[in-house]
């Protein structure tokens, strides 16, 4: 059924920003819903999508968001969102008891939400947080379909980027148990095909629909499958009864893109087995999944060609807010840290410069040094370099560039980048094109590379004063070579 509105929820992360654009390819009026509606504008369809400001924690900001719409898509997910006083399976709950109030406040025809699947009655939190969103979004009386997936499988994904790095880094493998439970991958194209074509059944009963490939797997058989995939030798797996859920997830933190305060959900999930029992969506939605082996070659050689359309970490755990130099800057004291180069380089080839940052192209100078960083990061709970770039030139504003997230990225002017590793405050790294003391009329300009501090405390301070040797060693010599790429562009 075409031309209906609907509203979708997390439509900046991995799903929702590939469902958006086969929403609109089937003629239906899309409403996205963002805490920061800006960060929609990295997607190219952000032009064809209305943006309206709304949070699923905070109630009162839905009534407009819904007021409208015919159904709703829950992608919301808040993995990695928990603190001391209150847990992720916590916010999902609540936010799930506004959507549901919402959509029968306005009269919504369909919830359809993208839960996990497991029909163990002692699950981890991770799956009974998903499972239990589900029956709190079906509690209301909205019709709610909740379709449950294993593993998905695409590039970018984070189950693909996991399985990825745990290959490709390991050639041994000492690993825990929960590598011979039985799941049931799903391609990502199979997962959007399914939830498209929900929205087209007309019953207002609830559902409850396993969706899966044809192949059931252990996660040892992924493995090896990825390496015959990557054309990489047989893996070496050795499981051990002995590493408990918290080692496996520092460890997985410490080799993969993924934090271990993911890791450590997800990793504590790997030991139910998840494996389609329920065939009904093959009523309600006809299909034919790809194979295991077939999406992953798929999902590598889109990695391969630098053709991620969205990745894991798009959503990220902590949106930015303003940047020091925004005029409504009320972050408090900042410390600072600029070099100037004049250069005589043209605007776009500086832009294409330090947009190359980071990933595989490195950081220009003292590349050992940012491992080093990175490494440190991981070590301690943070994103490390490990999470890359989705694009060796493109960025967008809101994606993840190792441990930083691209704050803005204004063409042939300046880039924001704020950082996501551990430190004890906030900090950001700037670029920005300004003419020359002369203007532009002798051909030179200036490369101003700032980087901002927010301390935190007397520790953030001293943090701080113990970085400002790295930096003058670093930075000055990294903007430099910047302007000097440029020039030789």
């Amino acid at each position: 059924m075409t031309g209906r509105t609907v509203l979708v929820l997390g439509a900046t992360g991995y799903v929702g920003g590939r469902l958006v654009p086969l929403l609109l390819a089937e003629g239906h009026r899309v409403r996205v819903m963002a805490r920061t509606p800006t960060r929609a504008l990295r997607y190219e369809w952000s032009d064809q999508v209305e943006l309206v400001r709304g949070d699923v924690l905070e109630p009162d900001t839905l009534t407009a968001a819904f007021e409208g719409c015919d159904a709703v898509y829950h992608l919301v997910h808040s993995m990695g969102a928990g603190t001391d006083d209150v847990t992720f399976a916590e916010i999902e709950a609540r936010s799930a008891e506004h959507v549901r109030d919402a959509a029968a406040a306005a009269g919504l025809e369909r919830i359809v939400f993208l839960g996990g699947m497991g029909d163990d009655g002692d699950l981890s939190e991770h799956l009974s947080s998903r499972q239990q969103v589900g029956r709190i979004l079906a509690s209301g009386p909205t019709p709610t379909t909740e379709l449950r997936a294993a593993v998905i499988i695409g590039s970018g994904s984070l189950s693909f980027e996991m399985l990825r790095y745990l290959t490709e880094v390991l050639p041994v493998m000492v690993t825990p148990t929960w590598v011979r439970t039985r799941c049931q991958p799903i391609a990502i194209r199979d997962v959007l095909h399914y939830l498209t074509r929900v929205l087209d059944d007309t019953e207002p009963v609830d559902r409850v629909l396993d969706i899966a490939g044809p192949d059931v797997v252990t996660y040892q058989e992924m493995m090896q499958t990825f390496a015959e995939v990557a054309g990489l030798p047989r893996r070496l797996i050795v499981p051990v009864p002995v590493l408990s859920p918290t080692l496996s997830s520092r460890w997985v933190g410490l080799v993969t893109p993924l934090p271990a305060g993911i890791a450590r959900p997800l990793i504590d999930s790997l030991r139910h087995e998840v494996v389609q029992r329920d065939r009904a969506i093959d009523d309600l939605v006809p299909h034919a999944p790809l194979g295991f082996r077939e999406a992953l070659e798929l999902a590598l050689r889109r990695t391969r060609a630098e053709a991620v359309d969205t990745r894991w970490s798009d959503a990220g755990f902590t949106p930015a807010d303003t940047i020091p130099g925004d005029p409504d800057w009320a972050g408090g004291a900042t410390y600072t840290d600029e070099q100037v180069v004049t250069t005589t380089a043209e605007p776009h080839d500086l832009f294409v410069a330090f947009c190359r940052i980071g990933g595989t192209n490195g950081y220009y100078v003292a590349d050992w040094a940012w491992w080093l960083r990175g490494l440190a990061d991981k070590v301690i709970g943070g994103p490390g370099l490990r999470r890359g770039r989705r694009h060796p030139v493109d960025l967008r504003a809101g994606e993840a560039l190792d441990f930083w997230r691209v704050v803005r990225v204004d063409a042939d002017r300046q880039l924001v980048l704020e950082a996501e590793m551990k430190v004890p405050g906030k900090a950001w790294l700037t670029w920005r094109i300004e003419p020359g003391a002369d203007g532009d009329g002798d051909g030179r300009r200036e490369l101003h590379q700032v980087a901002f501090f927010a301390p935190k405390g007397l520790f953030g301070r001293i943090y701080w004063f113990a970085m400002l040797p790295f930096h003058w060693m670093i930075f000055r010599r990294m903007n430099r070579a910047i302007a000097a790429h440029a020039e030789r562009a």
